[in-house]
């Protein structure tokens, strides 16, 4: 196959203009773009036939699509590619969407997560999409652990972190469980999990409970195994994942079933740490379209994601914004690149304090 960027440098001027005004129109409105449309738009006078001939060649080129007979083009996703790539002009951040972002950092309380959630429910309002914010996995030493009893089958479990940050989890406690079993196993959990890492307690845990489980009570042990799951989702790098802005992706005229089908893979977290290995390929933002992503392969959706990055420079979690390929990328890479700009920031400042 020819590459994208040969085709886009042989392209003569009417052929690029044809071509990201078609990209442009279907953008805007979702609708296959016609000749008779583009006549009114071109910088040059041209007929409808001719232009009709110019998007019969880029269809040939495999750039742009016709659904419907005489029914006008649409880009095919080749063609949004090559247009994200090499033709689109990016919007300047607006200052009203600056001041709405920056306005989520503003109460900061020192609880990450709920800015977090913030954050997301901000992306989504204002993209008219479907925000992803992977939060960071919390590395720094654990201070203290505690079990809290809220009811029969719920219990809570709460990490004091040697840099002041403090996690709750809910999570369902073993049958049976009783308040001595709680403390001997809050007791069990302190008595090493001082200096070391969420990660590296739960890995040194694991290996405890199993070799001395006849020295701690069965329900304890339990207890342990339970809320250890619940504080790392085994098998996945982040811990978690928010999700705003569902009905946005619903309310679009697209198949209910592909975007149900992507929600679920969301929900279900599965291949979410994908999203992190997508992001550590390069700094900035990245788009993926269709099925260049294999979670979004089934409903044909886009992603726009960027990396945000802790004090070290290290990438630690991820900013994107999904929704139909006719995405206006132009005016959302910009909010998404300063999305992450602002919450690497948050977190910087957290590690620092």
């Amino acid at each position: 196959m020819t590459d994208k960027n040969d085709i886009l440098t042989e392209m003569n001027d009417r052929s690029r203009e044809v071509f990201r005004r078609v990209v442009e129109g279907y953008l805007s409105s979702g609708d296959p773009v016609g000749s008779r449309t583009l006549t009114q738009q071109m910088s040059e006078k041209l007929s409808p036939a001719t232009i009709r001939n110019v998007m019969q060649d880029l269809e040939v080129l495999g750039l742009l699509d016709s659904p419907h007979v005489s029914a006008g083009r649409i880009p095919t996703q080749m063609g949004l590619r090559m247009f994200v790539d090499g033709v689109m002009e990016l919007s300047h951040l607006d200052n009203s969407d600056r001041a709405a972002l920056e306005a989520t950092m503003g109460a900061n309380s020192g609880d990450v997560g709920s800015i977090l959630g913030r954050v997301s429910s901000a992306l989504s309002g204002m993209t008219h999409g479907a925000s992803l914010v992977l939060a960071p996995k919390q590395e720094a030493p654990i201070r203290h652990i505690e079990f809290v009893s809220l009811a029969v089958d719920r219990a809570l479990v709460v990490l004091v972190f040697a840099d002041g940050q403090v996690e709750n989890r809910v999570f369902t406690p073993p049958i049976g469980q009783t308040p001595s079993s709680m403390r001997e196993a809050a007791n069990f959990l302190n008595a090493m999990a001082e200096g070391r890492t969420l990660s590296e307690l739960r890995t040194h845990i694991l290996h405890e409970v199993a070799n001395r489980r006849q020295e701690i009570d069965s329900l304890a042990a339990e207890l342990i195994d339970n809320g250890l799951a619940a504080w790392e989702d085994k098998g996945e790098r982040s811990e978690r994942l928010i999700v705003r802005g569902r009905a946005n992706l619903l309310g679009e005229e697209v198949d209910l079933d592909r975007i149900r089908t992507l929600f679920d893979d969301l929900e279900r977290k599965r291949d979410i740490a994908e999203f992190l290995n997508l992001a550590e390929d390069g700094e900035g933002v990245r788009i993926f379209i269709g099925s260049e992503n294999k979670l979004f392969s089934l409903s044909g959706s886009s992603l726009v994601v960027s990396p945000y990055m802790n004090a070290d420079r290290k990438i630690i979690g991820a900013v994107g914004v999904i929704g139909p390929t006719r995405l206006n990328y132009g005016r959302i890479v910009p909010i998404v690149d300063y999305t992450a700009q602002l919450v690497g920031r948050l977190i910087s400042g957290q590690s620092k304090g």
